[in-house]
């Protein structure tokens, strides 16, 4: 009952073919060749008549292939939403902390294609750039016997890029304080931007020219 709650408030019409081979691939549900048909495994599914592929409801969002009640998912992505930790969240929804990490990735997986998909041609005339410390695991200064461990210990930096009118943020990265990190955040500024080209503001890190350049 709760799965067939969850797929309820999926919509048939947003479901396309995901064979890339077929002719309607990446057509939605009336413009292609999809119709209805049935379940699999209890899980409503739909056929494309073009080339005989099968494809679930579930297709394309956070629920696709989980193997796990839907209802109880929802009530762990939420509970971490409103600010709970992993711990917290585990003991709230009574499940295992290494499952709330995988729930966790797979509902932020799935941000990042949404986002990707509408942070498009994005009108922004003044763009502040800023980093954020933190670390990982280890801070620098004691870093010599964790970095055998693992080459993202130690110092970590969170580049973001926001339209200082509306506080809207644009781009971040995650990682170091490096000129790869920020050639990476104004390329993701100059793809989901229009091209009208920002005034651009930072605290003078000497990356941040060079990779105003190259963007």
């Amino acid at each position: 009952m709760c799965c067939q709650l969850a797929e309820d408030t999926m919509n048939w019409e947003t479901l396309d073919c995901p064979n890339r081979s077929c002719r309607y691939y990446g057509q939605v549900f009336r413009q292609g060749r999809l119709v209805k048909n049935g379940t699999s495994h209890g899980k409503k599914q739909a056929l494309c008549h073009s080339c005989g592929r099968r494809v679930s409801l579930t297709y394309g969002t956070a629920y696709f292939d989980l193997e796990a009640d839907p209802t109880i998912f929802e009530l762990t992505v939420r509970a971490l939403a409103a600010g709970n930790s992993i711990h917290s969240s585990a003991r709230i929804i009574q499940i295992d902390k290494d499952t709330v990490c995988a729930w966790l990735n797979r509902a932020a997986h799935q941000c990042r294609l949404v986002m990707l998909d509408h942070w498009q041609n994005l009108p922004v005339t003044e763009c502040q750039r800023d980093e954020l410390w933190s670390f990982v695991h280890t801070k620098e200064h004691p870093l010599a016997a964790a970095k055998r461990w693992s080459d993202t210990y130690g110092d970590a930096w969170v580049g973001v890029a926001f339209a200082t009118e509306g506080r809207l943020v644009v781009a971040f990265v995650v990682g170091k304080r490096t000129q790869e990190h920020a050639n990476l955040l104004l390329d993701r500024v100059g793809y989901v931007t229009d091209d009208y080209i920002p005034f651009f503001i930072s605290d003078q890190l000497p990356a941040y020219h060079t990779a105003l350049l190259q963007a």
